[in-house]
């Protein structure tokens, strides 16, 4: 049962929403101005797996297109 955070496009809030296995076809609103224009965004966490030395995460950032950014976070812990 995951919780999801979403930022409005209107009002620039950050909200969380909760969701149940049995949830189907849930409406999602900016609970500050009951917009349905949202995006999910990458919850923060400050729990890393693993043993010995705590890891940071490490976040990587290139050039994608003229002006742009991207990111690619890596998160530590044990492998696949």
């Amino acid at each position: 049962m995951p919780v999801f955070e979403f930022r409005c496009l209107e009002c620039g809030d950050l909200f969380e929403k909760f969701f149940r296995n049995s949830d189907k076809g849930v409406e999602v609103a900016c609970p500050k101005c009951r917009s349905e224009s949202f995006e999910r965004v990458i919850s923060s966490t400050n729990y890393v797996m693993g043993s010995g030395k705590p890891q940071k995460p490490k976040i990587t950032t290139k050039s994608c297109s003229a002006g742009n950014t991207c990111a690619t976070l890596e998160i530590p812990g044990p492998t696949r």
